[in-house]
């Protein structure tokens, strides 16, 4: 599996020919939109910035949609999709948390998330996840301190921080490495992982560097 990023939430998640988009931008968004084909793609909230289905069909191949909590299969990928809220761009908002079971692996990615405390029926939903995604950057989603709390608590094997340097808080990932007493994190310009690499891990943090 191969995870890059491209911004803001805007996540490519790849295996052999399957690809899934998360948040990508939208044209729309006053912040860079990268137009990319992907078989799938996941959108939490209803903003240009995190909703751009527009830039991931690729010529008359549509990109199946998925835009809200329930339960979606395509192409073998397994999506559950939890609501929850988001007070992104300054007014409150439906943000959908979703669960991807691709390639053996458990994904978590918490989108625009504002508000940490998740329903039980979440938070027994989303165990055993391998990698989760969680925004840091405050102005609408979860500050550094309440975004480490939460991740910690999902127990993840990998955390991959998001929404942050291009809007709200510019030193949130400082202090959202400082939060978990981190000395040296890896960043990479992507992650390429097999559900053997996460084997053993516990709530290690990656920097994904922006394409």
């Amino acid at each position: 599996m191969i995870i890059t990023f491209q911004g803001l939430e805007s996540f490519r998640v790849s295996q052999g020919d399957t690809t899934i988009a998360l948040n990508p931008v939208s044209k729309d968004s006053k912040f860079k939109s990268t137009k990319s084909g992907a078989d799938i793609t996941l959108i939490t909230t209803n903003h240009p910035d995190l909703a751009g289905k527009d830039s991931t069909s690729r010529g008359d191949k549509e990109s199946f949609i998925i835009s809200g909590p329930g339960e979606y299969e395509v192409k073998d990928v397994g999506v559950k999709g939890f609501l929850s809220e988001s007070e992104y761009g300054g007014e409150k908002r439906i943000n959908t948390i979703y669960q991807v079971s691709f390639e053996g692996m458990n994904l978590c990615f918490l989108g625009a998330l504002s508000n940490p405390a998740l329903t039980p029926e979440t938070i027994e939903a989303i165990e055993d996840v391998d990698i989760l995604f969680v925004p840091i950057g405050g102005e609408g989603v979860l500050d550094p301190a309440a975004a480490y709390k939460l991740a910690v608590s999902l127990e993840p094997k990998i955390i991959i921080p998001m929404h942050y340097g291009q809007i709200g808080d510019k030193s949130a990932l400082k202090q959202f490495i400082k939060e978990g007493g981190e000395a040296d994190v890896e960043s990479v310009d992507k992650l390429v992982v097999k559900k053997k690499d996460v084997e053993g891990r516990e709530g290690d943090v990656i920097i994904l560097k922006e394409e």
